[in-house]
Formats: structure tokens, sequence, C-alpha cells
């Protein structure tokens, strides 16, 4: 009785199309690893960048303590389906002691003479905070999970219709062996055979 070692001979019922099947599952599966390393890498690098931006931003903003001269009033959003920004007219000192006087955002139950905190830029004029680390972060996740989702997905999309053509390919073949044994198998006459043909 001769011993076979495993794995020197190949499973005869397992055809060219199942080989290229577990081919593209494994590329599949490669793709995937490598999406979650560009995503990693993407992401790193937006949070790298975002850090800079924003400490860069951050050298020339400066918080300043506005008071409200008037009433708080609403005004639209950038979009129709945008909130409504409460707004209100305020007055400050730059860090030179300048006067300044604009309508700025500021929270919904403020009142008039009331005391906010303000950021400015580096002439004075009303600005925005610098983007904050939960931003940053947030920026980075968004940035890496969709590099990640756009590689994972374009991959996909080609080892499916790729594996379509594999089955089509394979039924194809299936077919045409099955017309062949078929007749043999069930005792079936082809087309031309006589009863006593072999």
């Amino acid at each position: 009785m001769s011993h076979r070692r495993p794995g020197t001979e190949g499973n005869p019922l397992r055809r060219g199309a199942d080989r290229t099947r577990a081919r593209l599952r494994f590329t599949f599966v490669m793709a995937c690893l490598l999406a979650v390393i560009c995503g990693v890498a993407a992401g790193r690098s937006a949070w790298t960048d975002g850090g800079r931006a924003a400490a860069a931003i951050e050298r020339h903003r400066h918080s300043v303590m506005a008071v409200t001269v008037g009433e708080t009033t609403y005004l639209a959003g950038p979009e129709p389906s945008a909130r409504p920004v409460p707004v209100a007219p305020a007055t400050w000192r730059d860090t030179l002691h300048r006067v300044h006087k604009e309508t700025v955002p500021v929270p919904a139950t403020t009142r008039n003479g009331e005391t906010i905190r303000l950021w400015v830029d580096d002439q004075g004029n009303a600005s925005t905070a610098p983007p904050g680390t939960a931003l940053i972060a947030l920026n980075a996740i968004s940035l890496g999970a969709g590099t990640s989702a756009v590689i994972a997905l374009a991959a996909g999309a080609v080892i499916y219709a790729r594996l379509r053509i594999v089955d089509a390919r394979s039924a194809q073949a299936w077919e045409s062996e099955w017309e062949r044994v078929e007749p043999r198998w069930s005792g079936r006459l082809r087309p031309g055979q006589g009863s006593g043909d072999e």
C-alpha cells in the first residue's frame, strides 16, 4: 500500500474554476488588508496635517471678551435646510486696544449687555475658533475610513465581475461535459446511434 504525502497531488475533483475562485477570494482578502493599511496611513497623514494647520491658525487667533450692545436676532443659515444662527451686535477691544463693533454669532440665550468670549484675528476682526482636537480627529477618521471603503469597494467590484465570468465559463464547461457523459450514464441513445452500437 503506497502512502501519499498530503499536498503532493491535487484533488481530482478540484477544477481550474475552483482554483481561480480561491485565488480571487485570496486577492480580495489581500485588497481589504491593503485598504486598511492605506486608510490608516491616510488618517495619520490627515491627523498630522490637521494638527499643523490648527497650530498655524491658532498663532493668528486670539480670544477676547466682548459685550453685546443689542438684542439677539437670527440669521438665515448658508443653506435653505440649515438652522438659523443666533447673532447680536457686540463691541470689544483687540490686543492693541482698538475698539471694534460687529454683529457676531452668540449663544441663543444671550441678552443685551452680556459679556461673551469671542475669537478674533490679528487685525482684531471677529473670526472663528481654531480647529479643536475633536474636529481634527473626526476629519482624520473620516478620511481614513473613506479611503479604506473606496479601495475595498473597488476591489470588491472587480473581484465580483471576475467571479461572474468564471461562474459563466464554469457553467458552460459543465454543460458541455454533461452532454458527453449523460447519454452513457442514463442509457439514452444519442442521435444517429442504434441500439446495438457501442
